[in-house]
């Protein structure tokens, strides 16, 4: 299996074999259920679909809840497709073992949203920084964003206010420090997207 689905659970601090304080997030990977599995004579290609956390019924479209009773399993949160070649069955469960401590994960999960934000906070402009002058209410400001009457227009892409956060990200090469084998608890290197609570998707 190339990856699972988990949960973030928030960071923690985890000190190696030299007494280094490393900062780490704790993530619940698992266990997930095979909801279904992808053949290259069926489906064009191999892939094995996942489900995790428990959804309701109430809240779950019918099509849904057919596809889950195929696998004779709940209603599930979240479910996400991962390659693999070998030999599972529908209704299988994957968990953490799948990992090892020591190799290096990439983690997919959606950042904070942060609604809408300047250019300082945004794009990290450093403003005007004087008050002198003159000047009112310019300390933030963007300062400006186009030419002359060429090309009479805002380019597209210019570092502007907006929306900012909630996008997709992937975390790469994040170095398994434990796994909590009871508990279905991932000890990951350094900080992934995502706030506490959130779903993500741990990759090898």
């Amino acid at each position: 299996m190339s990856g699972i689905i988990g949960k973030k659970l928030g960071m923690t601090s985890f000190f190696d074999q030299n007494g280094k304080n490393i900062p780490c997030t704790l993530v619940q990977a698992g266990p997930c259920v095979v909801t279904q599995v992808k053949t290259v004579d069926q489906d064009g290609y191999s892939a094995v679909q996942l489900g995790y956390g428990e959804a309701k019924e109430k809240n779950t479209p019918k099509a849904l809840m057919g596809h889950f009773k195929k696998a004779k399993t709940t209603p599930k949160r979240k479910v996400v497709e991962f390659e693999f070649d070998g030999d599972v069955k529908l209704g299988d469960t994957v968990d953490i073992s799948i990992f090892e401590e020591g190799e290096f994960v990439d983690v997919v999960g959606t950042s904070k949203g942060k609604g809408f934000q300047g250019v300082v906070k945004r794009h990290g402009f450093a403003g005007v920084g004087d008050a002198t002058h003159g000047q009112h209410n310019r300390l933030r400001a963007p300062g400006s964003v186009g030419a002359a009457s060429y090309p009479a227009r805002v380019f597209k892409g210019m570092k502007m206010a907006g929306r900012m956060g909630g996008v997709r990200l992937k975390a790469l090469n994040s170095r398994v420090m434990k796994i909590l084998q009871e508990d279905n608890v991932l000890v990951l290197k350094g900080a992934i997207p995502g706030p506490k609570g959130s779903i993500v998707t741990i990759e090898k």
